[in-house]
């Protein structure tokens, strides 16, 4: 998130916090468009108005010249359909005008993550195992399995990734914040726990580690 205003910021970071999402801010121009070309994202939600060398659109254009199609919303103060146009035609995605709600702005970043994973639904289904992203529901087999709030994340990111080997360092970027002190070894414990709730008790495993390069999920 690319927020100027620091008290709206770090609502938001809190409020998505809440539904399981990881959340780096940046507060001027310059230093949001330094993470949106240099580090991995699921989704920019990005401010139009900014402090520093570059505003909200530049970062658009300059995220798409670089080759970046991850999903940007775009927030903005502004609602005349010509501003809503201009930035959709710097590369924005989706467009929310503010003063907006938190509920709608979940919405709309669901929605976005929806569209490259080319979901029909909220449910991700892999072989016998589902994850309900709005209600936050786990199933293997009809079983219910309770996760924490990282052991949700974690299994939504590789779910949404079924087949991939994903490395520690990919895991950890996705899943956790960039400030947040995680090592290496944090990943293993959460894969021990993913393994022993939605494996060890049923009779086909479906995550497997592949040594020395990382994890992957698959039904085979």
């Amino acid at each position: 998130m690319v927020e100027d205003e620091h008290k709206i910021a770090n609502a938001l970071k809190q409020g998505l916090i809440q539904e399981k999402y990881a959340v780096d801010i940046e507060y001027d121009g310059d230093s949001g468009l330094g993470a949106a070309l240099n580090e991995t994202y699921d989704v920019m939600i990005i401010d139009r108005m900014l402090p520093g060398s570059v505003d909200g659109l530049e970062i658009c254009q300059q995220v798409r010249s670089a080759g970046i199609h991850t999903p940007i919303l775009l927030l903005t103060a502004k609602d005349q359909v010509r501003h809503r146009v201009e930035g959709l035609n710097a590369g924005a995605d989706d467009y929310l005008i503010k003063p907006f709600s938190f509920e709608e702005l979940l919405a709309r970043i669901r929605a976005l993550l929806r569209r490259p994973h080319a979901a029909q639904s909220n449910v991700i289904k892999i072989a016998d195992l589902s994850l309900d992203t709005i209600n936050y529901r786990v199933e293997r087999s009809g079983q219910a399995i309770n996760l924490s709030a990282k052991e949700f994340a974690l299994l939504e990111y590789m779910m949404r990734n079924a087949g991939r080997v994903l490395s520690k360092d990919n895991l950890i970027s996705h899943v956790w914040d960039f400030d947040s002190d995680v090592l290496p070894n944090t990943v293993e414990v959460y894969m021990g726990y993913l393994r022993n709730k939605i494996d060890k008790p049923f009779a086909r495993p479906l995550l497997r580690t592949n040594r020395g390069f990382g994890y992957v999920l698959e039904a085979n």
